[in-house]
């Protein structure tokens, strides 16, 4: 590349910047109903996630083509890590390893919305509260919705229980799935379990701050703000073969269907685990 490419190159970069800056203070731009603002989600958040997902993870994707590529669709994970990156990891996957570049709608706990600052970012960047009217109202917008149903008991989990799937509560996720008639896609996380490995929870701090809990693992507290930084460990993200709902639809306020399939759903994504952990013997690997 000579140097009046990198001139042109440069002064693209700095046009868009301005047109992006100009656009956000005169509210030029577009918003949904749950608040999700796409423009800001591919121009800031998804740049910055996107380094941790390929310099620092080192992500791979495996069976990509599991994901739909058009309409709505309940995607169902494993939740681990202390901190909940394998939900915004899980989201980069989605928009950058697929053709269709879709974007996942995250679903939080009411802790995520009760935090100021937080709050604002997970609306801005397409999560909603987890609830089944939201999910039912994303699903038949044929959007692509994340869940994971183990919730702070995943989350929250000691390292010696790492990828070993929590209960997952009373399956409304799947009630929702089955009353949209959409598709659930099992998805297998590996990696998230090393980047802070639980070894604690102080539970008269968690609940001073109103936390689900104080985390202690070998970088922190001790090392401070250094501690919060994650671990590199290597991430592994498979999708499963979509379990079609079509055949319950009628059953969505029958519990044992929805505890039949909710526990099937489990069920596969432990044995994906399993068969993906063997993939990577190594967690810190290149």
């Amino acid at each position: 590349m000579n140097v009046p490419e990198i001139d042109d190159e440069f002064d693209e970069r700095v046009a868009a910047g301005l047109a992006f800056v100009c656009r956000r203070l005169s509210g030029q731009y577009q918003i949904d109903e749950f608040g999700f603002d796409p423009e800001l989600t591919e121009q800031v958040f998804q740049p910055v996630l996107r380094q941790l997902y390929h310099r620092w993870f080192r992500t791979e994707v495996i069976d990509v083509k599991n994901l739909p590529g058009e309409g709505g669709a309940l995607v169902v994970g494993n939740h681990s890590g202390t901190v909940a990156l394998d939900a915004v990891m899980l989201s980069v996957a989605c928009h950058d390893e697929h053709p269709a570049h879709r974007h996942l709608r995250l679903l939080g706990a009411d802790f995520v919305f009760r935090m100021p600052f937080v709050s604002e970012l997970a609306r801005k960047s397409g999560a909603t509260l987890a609830c089944n009217p939201d999910v039912e109202r994303l699903l038949l917008a044929e959007e692509l919705v994340g869940v994971f149903p183990e919730g702070f008991k995943g989350v929250g989990k000691r390292f010696v229980d790492r990828y070993k799937l929590q209960r997952f509560g009373r399956g409304g996720f799947v009630s929702a799935a089955l009353r949209t008639g959409k598709p659930i896609v099992p998805v297998a996380i590996v990696g998230a379990e090393e980047i802070y490995p639980l070894l604690g929870n102080i539970k008269p701090l968690a609940r001073l701050i109103g936390a689900p809990y104080f985390p202690v693992t070998p970088t922190f507290p001790w090392l401070g703000p250094l501690g919060l930084i994650p671990l590199p460990s290597k991430w592994l993200i498979r999708f499963g073969e979509p379990i079609d709902t079509t055949p319950y639809a009628d059953a969505a306020d029958d519990p044992a269907v929805v505890f039949n399939l909710a526990d099937q759903v489990r069920e596969t994504i432990q044995t994906m685990l399993h068969e993906t952990l063997e993939l990577r013997p190594d967690p810190f690997a290149p």
